[in-house]
């Protein structure tokens, strides 16, 4: 029984994955590209979202500022779930709702990227940060859940999983591992891909 139930979570995650790819390959490559394209001029990268989610944001981050395969330089990349003084502040004077939608008024210029990161699509603090980076034209990329989520609207991009939560937030880890190898490889590679990418930026 337990050995059955292991090899089903095994196989609806790598079900899930594959789905996930032969309906966003395309839109992957997309998003990575734009990623680039904000870190090539100069600009940062903004990533927030809430429980698994926020960890997420963190371990991105961290791979963009220290590295993930590649040694390169590092990349400008922040994680707005980590200072306990701005985020407690702004949920007891405004609410918790707020807590990314301030940050991204406050740090979040034109030309940076906000990737929220959302395994329903319907938490109301990473809609509204994302509709505040929006507002700010920012790039904004959606890591979410269902097609029909709030957050979908306010995003310039937006990779959709379907499935129970913890499968998503396993397609999540890998959406986000993919994005930053694509875009080391981009900015950094030696292939036809990145010196074309290059000459375009």
């Amino acid at each position: 029984m337990v050995k059955t139930r292991i090899a089903e979570i095994f196989n609806e995650s790598s079900r899930i994955k594959q789905a996930f790819l032969k309906e966003n390959l395309d839109l992957m490559e997309q998003v990575a590209r734009a990623l680039a394209r904000v870190l090539a001029h100069g600009k940062k990268i903004l990533l927030f979202g809430n429980g698994g989610s926020a960890a997420d944001a963190q371990h991105i981050a961290a791979e963009f500022v220290n590295r993930y395969m590649l040694d390169r330089p590092p990349l400008p990349a922040l994680a707005l779930t980590t200072d306990s003084s701005i985020i407690t502040a702004i949920s007891n004077d405004f609410g918790y709702e707020e807590i990314f939608e301030k940050q991204l008024k406050a740090l979040g210029n034109e030309g940076d990227a906000a990737v929220g990161i959302s395994t329903s699509g319907k938490s109301v603090n990473v809609v509204r940060g994302i509709a505040a980076a929006r507002e700010n034209r920012l790039l904004t990329v959606g890591i979410g859940g269902p097609q029909d989520s709030p957050m979908k609207q306010h995003c310039d991009y937006y990779l959709s999983v379907q499935g129970p939560t913890p499968r998503v937030q396993e397609v999540h880890q890998l959406i986000c591992h993919t994005l930053v190898e694509i875009i080391d490889q981009l900015l950094f590679g030696s292939g036809s891909d990145a010196a074309s990418f290059v000459k375009r930026s």
